[in-house]
């Protein structure tokens, strides 16, 4: 059984900046079109709150990369994907070759960075808060959608399970029956005629041409958004780290001032505020209406990726920042209030010193 028509795309994915201004990026580089999603169903809506912009490598001066074509997908949430794209056809033993290269590749990922790293240096203008260390995410997706014979899908899994599973966990070895099992489990087939298998970092499809491209922006769009909560959750970690020593530094005559917990509430909050807003923006930046298979994959290659996980972490720790905000208000407030209780009580012996001493007189 051939593999006639089959393609590998290797996604590397990077968060370069805070945001990216998709209108001046384009404006910067004279080229670049919306991403449009297209599903299965003609009454399915599929639509980007705001659209990324994809610009092919070419018009940026980039030329192929280890054999594959580059394109670049700007999200304007601060991600730049580059997907390097390359056809396929041949023999299983040749795919599973293929994927032990590509999985995890150490030096295509080295030319990945250094490519992405080149645009962002010329779209500067577009970027906020560019970033000097990138977070990066990489996925590889392998797509056959002609097959000698045309098996189905439930007959590929069944004759093929070995060869699907080497694909991709990318082991030079053989896998035992119940690796396979664990491989192949998580699949899903919406039509009798394809197939789907994601893992945490790579994907098989068994589909036709246009099933195949609409679940590759599928998998291309949930590693930006697991990619923005891990950057978010290494933020807030920092931040709690460095904010749980300024709170243990704080006295009473700081609180006082507008020192130390004022201080640190005031960085609490605003940080509160802007993780929230980029969460909430990077969570609902794709709209999913009327289309089963494009909700389903989704769900699928979230809980693959481990996407809950990730977001219930962010969210604990916006929790906590809002514990410690709250405590830090707390301080500030029973500070001022033992001030001025002070104040009181320093006015009533002052008056009463004057008392005595009218008395006195």
């Amino acid at each position: 059984m051939e593999i006639q028509t089959a393609s590998l795309t290797a996604f590397y994915l990077y968060d370069v900046a805070d945001q990216i201004d998709l209108d001046g990026l384009r404006a910067s580089v004279g080229a670049g079109a919306q991403a449009r999603l297209k599903g299965r169903a003609e009454s399915s809506n599929l639509q980007y709150q705001v659209p990324p912009i994809i610009i092919e490598g070419e018009h940026l001066g980039m030329g192929a990369i280890d054999g594959f074509t580059p394109r670049l997908k700007f999200f304007d949430y601060g991600v730049v994907s580059l997907s390097l794209h390359r056809s396929f056809s041949g023999s299983w033993s040749d795919l599973i070759a293929a994927s032990q290269t590509y999985i995890e590749n150490d030096a295509l990922e080295s030319q990945a960075e250094a490519a992405v790293r080149r645009v962002v240096e010329r779209c500067g203008t577009a970027m906020t808060k560019p970033r000097r260390r990138y977070l990066s995410e990489d996925y590889l997706v392998i797509a056959v959608t002609a097959l000698e014979g045309q098996p189905v899908p439930e007959d590929l899994v069944v004759t093929r399970a070995q060869e699907l599973a080497l694909i991709l966990r990318g082991e030079r070895q053989g896998l035992s029956r119940q690796e396979q099992e664990e491989v192949l489990r998580n699949r899903m087939s919406y039509l009798s005629t394809d197939l789907v298998i994601p893992t945490w970092n790579a994907a098989f499809i068994y589909d036709t041409e246009a099933g195949a491209s609409a679940a590759l922006e599928l998998f291309e769009f949930a590693n930006s958004q697991l990619l923005e909560f891990r950057y978010y959750d290494s933020l807030l970690d920092a931040e709690l780290a460095r904010i749980y020593p300024a709170l243990q530094r704080t006295s009473w005559w700081t609180n006082l001032l507008g020192g130390g917990a004022v201080r640190a509430s005031n960085q609490l909050h605003s940080l509160f505020i802007d993780v929230n807003e980029i969460t909430d923006r990077t969570e609902n930046s794709l709209k999913i209406v009327g289309d089963i298979y494009a909700a389903r994959v989704l769900s699928l290659v979230a809980a693959r990726l481990g996407l809950q996980r990730w977001k219930q972490s962010v969210e604990d720790k916006l929790e906590t920042l809002d514990d410690i905000y709250r405590f830090a208000v707390e301080q500030v407030a029973i500070s001022r209030g033992q001030f001025l209780e002070l104040t009181v009580v320093l006015i009533l012996v002052l008056e009463l010193v004057l008392f005595v001493i009218g008395v006195m007189k």
